[in-house]
């Protein structure tokens, strides 16, 4: 059955007709959380608000009557810190003639408080050369304080990964050195006491079993200050009391004896500047990545390649491996590279996972180096480079 059309000769049942859309609009925006309203932006800069719906009082604090009455005041409601990004995005709107989606805090005065507030909108071009849009503004503060605080938590736990690093590679350092000045001592005095005791046993009618005792003695002491030192470079290289660079090449030819992949470093300077911390954290990510090379990538050749430039560190481990599948980055008890990317945003740096040309695989750490300009034309070259770091883009860890 047809719906009837109301003939346009019958005023009563235009009239009817337009009651009954306009009750079905005042229903539809009564249960609409927020703000629905209308905004015009003459051509002389005025502003107006032609539409305002009941939530106006909820959400800004001011009656419809009093904002149809002194539009300006909602600019007014904006804290200063905001304003800009707010009219910057209302005339990008109004020239492109695009949706105006902005967020930012307003003073409320009959709360005494602050609110975050989302306004969607979008602009309709009037033949007087003003620009209206029809839009609607939410309080989002809940969500903003909670995005805030999931914020607030993640830098207090990098704060804390970054100090158990820290506190972690001083105990290293305390046992590294225990290890090799108390028991490498201790050793070194046993093995001098049985070089002796084998001595005398040699010039004397000892059993050969003694003697055989005696060489056995020795070499498990030999074997044991090798332990010592392997175990006292594992905790902590002395290298790096020399610098990154003596430590990575140091590392590097490490990794090529002991793996027998075919491994290269390089640096375009020896003193890269870091302090010890930035130093230590970059060499442990790579430790960690030649070792996930040498256990997963199948690879026959590695490099390592340092790079300083005036205002970041870059350090690239690329192989010529099988590269790393999606599959296995989403590991969920999987923390190497994780721990490596956490290492990295410690250092203010993010860590970047690619593939290599020809196949395999790059990982490349990018830090912000903090150096102090010598001219008030390197103060400004510093404020105005480019030091933007890309995120990290990956995912989950292998």
């Amino acid at each position: 059955m047809s719906a009837t059309v109301p003939s346009l000769h019958d005023p009563l049942a235009l009239a009817a007709e337009l009651e009954q859309v306009r009750a079905r609009f005042a229903a539809i925006v009564s249960n609409t959380p927020g703000l629905v309203y209308q905004f015009v932006l003459h051509a002389d800069g005025q502003v107006s608000f032609p539409y305002l719906s009941d939530g106006c009082q909820a959400l800004l604090g001011l009656t419809t009557a009093e904002l149809h009455a002194t539009p300006q005041r909602f600019l007014e409601l904006i804290l200063p810190d905001d304003r800009p990004s707010y009219l910057d995005a209302m005339r990008a709107s109004a020239a492109a003639q695009w949706s105006w989606n902005w967020e930012g805090r307003i003073w409320v005065d009959a709360w005494k408080d602050i609110k975050w507030i989302n306004l969607r909108s979008t602009p309709h071009a009037l033949g007087d050369g003003a620009v209206r849009w029809d839009g609607i503004m939410t309080n989002i503060t809940d969500s903003k304080l909670e995005q805030m605080e999931v914020r607030h938590s993640r830098a207090r736990l990098a704060e804390l990964s970054a100090h158990t690093d820290r506190v972690k590679e001083q105990e290293r350092t305390r046992i590294a050195r225990e290890i090799h000045d108390e028991l490498g001592g201790n050793l070194t005095a046993i093995k001098m006491a049985v070089a002796m005791l084998a001595a005398r046993l040699e010039h004397s009618a000892a059993e050969p079993a003694l003697r055989e005792k005696t060489d056995y003695v020795d070499l498990l002491v030999d074997r044991t200050i090798e332990a010592i030192h392997r175990i006292s470079l594992d905790l902590r290289p002395p290298l790096l009391d020399l610098g990154l660079v003596a430590a990575l090449e140091w590392q590097t030819k490490e990794f090529d004896k002991q793996t027998g992949i075919h491994a290269s470093f390089s640096a375009n300077q020896r003193d890269i500047g870091l302090d010890t911390d930035q130093a230590t954290a970059l060499f442990r990510i790579a430790q960690e990545a030649l070792t996930n090379v040498a256990k997963h990538a199948h690879a026959t050749r590695v490099s390592v390649k340092l790079v300083k430039q005036r205002y970041h560190v870059t350090l690239k481990i690329s192989d010529n491996g099988t590269g790393i599948a999606h599959a296995d980055r989403s590991k969920p008890a999987s923390f190497g590279l994780r721990g490596m990317a956490e290492r990295a945003r410690a250092l203010g740096g993010t860590l970047t996972l690619s593939h290599a040309s020809g196949g395999g695989t790059v990982v490349a750490i990018k830090i912000k180096q903090e150096i102090k300009p010598d001219t008030a034309q390197d103060s400004l070259l510093q404020l105005t480079a480019g030091a933007t770091i890309a995120e990290e883009n990956i995912s989950s860890a292998k």
